[in-house]
């Protein structure tokens, strides 16, 4: 063998190594960002998110999969209504029918979670889930975390309302239009005689 054969083949052992390499060092890349936990999306019976929540940390116990699901979670909010002149506060779902699942996805994990009682499917093709992107879940934990209230007030147009605060605190106002969406309505106030729209928040009144 001259000595530029051998220069060849030493190359082409060496291209063989560099190609050989490359294929590990995608497989270990491709392992890692499969263990990889994510947060993944749970769809349930409607009405069931929070004993699938109970359901699931149960068999995570039991099954020891407590290295591979870490954390569900059921979005919610306070909402405060007014009822009878006084407040009443209950924990609302953010997305009803949804559960939040942050775990590190394999055949074991998928298995645990799919046949807990009341899930119905990960969002997702039946056999690839799709995770959520975090800076989603940052928002939704963060939605289900604030203390704002969204206040509720069962009023129609028609009614009457006292106002408790604001520059027209202890008028009496005449309901025109109510936006639920928006915890706010519009009525008429007598002032001097005269009936001058307004626009009021819920929290600004009272039901007589």
């Amino acid at each position: 063998m001259t000595k530029k054969e051998k220069s060849m083949e030493e190359e082409l052992n060496e291209d063989k190594q560099h190609e050989a390499e490359e294929v590990q060092a995608k497989e270990e890349a491709q392992k890692a960002k499969k263990n990889q936990k994510r947060w993944y999306i749970v769809h349930t019976y409607s009405g069931h998110e929070n004993k699938v929540k109970v359901n699931l940390e149960k068999r995570i116990e039991y099954m020891n999969m407590g290295e591979k699901i870490f954390r569900i979670e059921v979005p919610q909010k306070t909402v405060t209504q007014m009822k009878g002149g006084k407040k009443q506060e209950r924990e609302e779902k953010i997305f009803p029918g949804y559960v939040l699942v942050e775990m590190i996805m394999d055949e074991d994990s998928w298995y645990v979670v799919r046949h807990t009682a009341g899930v119905t499917k990960f969002v997702g093709s039946a056999k690839r889930p799709i995770p959520a992107k975090d800076s989603e879940i940052k928002k939704i934990i963060n939605r289900s975390t604030s203390t704002t209230q969204k206040i509720e007030l069962d009023v129609k147009a028609g009614e009457k309302v006292r106002i408790i605060s604001g520059p027209f605190a202890d008028f009496i106002a005449d309901i025109i239009e109510v936006y639920p969406d928006k915890s706010k309505l519009r009525a008429n106030v007598s002032i001097f005689g005269r009936e001058t729209p307004v626009e009021l928040e819920y929290k600004q009144i009272t039901k007589l």
